[in-house]
């Protein structure tokens, strides 16, 4: 396994397809992109910026479960990517137990930023999705504002029919 830190969530032009960001901590500080749904993309910019929502959105609701019942996320791995899908999972404690969860990596993403647990990669994924940035273009962080309204502005005008195979 190998640790990663969100560098973000982007809109991938010309598609407007969201994507959540990870970097490798050390090493060649590979990036993994994965394609997520919007709703998931404003989930984890919601909480990367500390946007308090009237209601709690279903991320802040599993972590408010969670913690009613004195359950700790002590990591999600991004462990397989499989016919261009990403798979992950969220190893939790409780109960004098251990626990993995299967989950897609947005939901894991978004409750990782929420709870602050680390987030890893299995080497395989990087691997296979991982590149190196050669020309440092990911090191330009983007106004987070400016993300949380391209994401707005993409959930405003996304259509069922955009989704459709």
């Amino acid at each position: 396994m190998v640790e990663m830190e969100l560098v973000g969530v982007r809109v991938e032009l010309p598609s407007n397809t969201p994507i959540v960001l990870l970097r490798e901590q050390d090493g060649e500080q590979r990036l993994l992109p994965i394609f997520i749904g919007g709703p998931e993309a404003t989930a984890i910019a919601f909480a990367l910026e500390d946007v308090e929502t009237p209601r709690p959105l279903t991320h802040d609701l599993m972590k408010q479960l969670l913690d009613e019942l004195s359950v700790r996320v002590d990591r999600i791995v991004v462990t397989e990517l499989r016919d261009t899908t990403f798979f992950a999972e969220i190893h939790l404690t409780g109960f004098g137990e251990t626990y993995k969860v299967s989950s897609r990596p947005s939901d894991a993403v978004a409750l990782a930023v929420r709870v602050g647990c680390p987030i890893y990669a299995e080497e395989d994924v990087l691997d296979q999705a991982g590149y190196v940035d050669e020309d440092g273009a990911e090191d330009e962080t983007p106004d987070t504002e400016e993300v949380v309204e391209e994401f707005r502005h993409f959930i405003d005008n996304v259509n069922p029919d955009d989704f459709a195979s």
